[in-house]
């Protein structure tokens, strides 16, 4: 069995129903199963900054699938739940990204793992130290706990926990 990690993301509303529906639709597929998923987080936009905040989180998946296998199922579920892809780092209503599968290290077209940006995305990298704080996910050893660590104060002030469940 693989495990992998996806981030959510959604910046529509009502983004706690599509972060619901979206694990749902994973979760009911025969080939993965959703393990555990971190605290809700409130984010600052990335990139294209004219746009409302983001609410993000991570779950950690078991599966049966290969990356780009997974990473089909994901597109999917965004497609089903009304994902358009208009402007690069632009509203959506979500985001499945995969951010690491097992230890796997993969350069394609469609797919780079573990995710390029991760190490220097807050709004990926505290949730995902929820699910697996230890996880290592770079070639120089650090975890990701210690990337945590190392985020400044402006970052830690664009991630903000929300008070509720999904």
């Amino acid at each position: 069995m693989n495990t992998a990690y996806v981030a959510l993301g959604s910046n529509i509303d009502p983004r706690k129903t599509y972060f619901q529906e979206a694990i749902r639709l994973l979760g009911e597929h025969p080939s993965v199963k959703v393990e555990r998923f971190s605290a809700l987080y409130e984010t600052d936009p990335v990139g294209y900054v004219e746009q409302e905040d983001f609410l993000n989180m991570v779950i950690m998946l078991s599966t049966s699938l290969e990356p780009l296998e997974l990473l089909d199922v994901c597109q999917n579920i965004e497609l089903e739940l009304g994902r358009e892809r208009l402007v690069k780092w632009g509203p959506r209503t979500i985001d499945l990204d995969i951010l690491a599968f097992n230890r796997k290290e993969i350069n394609t077209e469609r797919l780079v793992l573990p995710h390029p940006h991760l190490h220097e995305r807050a709004f990926a990298l505290i949730p995902l130290a929820d699910v697996e704080k230890k996880l290592i996910i770079r070639n120089d050893g650090k975890s990701v706990e210690e990337l945590v660590e190392g985020l400044s104060e402006k970052e830690w002030k664009a991630v903000r926990k929300v008070d509720c469940r999904l």
